[in-house]
């Protein structure tokens, strides 16, 4: 796994060029909001805006990433 450095707290981000980009199955593919993740890249996670591909990702560890989705699954983050 290559060392990913942290400066202040903030992850200091691997180069993402090899990163293979999914789009969610349910993405109508007519502009939505929709996001894309990389999972190929060792030890992170990345996501970004599908409209944006140039623009920043989010990059999460492994850990970090299945946190998220447990607490979406569990409802975590719904509005009242």
């Amino acid at each position: 796994m290559p060392h990913v450095p942290k400066l202040s707290g903030i992850t200091v981000a691997p180069h993402l060029s090899s990163a293979e980009w999914r789009k969610a199955t349910r993405s109508n593919g007519h502009g939505g909001a929709c996001v894309e993740v990389a999972r190929n890249i060792p030890g992170i996670v990345a996501v970004r805006d599908s409209k944006n591909p140039d623009g920043p990702a989010l990059v999460f560890n492994h850990d970090e990433w299945d946190a998220f989705l447990n607490g979406a699954v569990k409802g975590e983050f719904n509005l009242p």
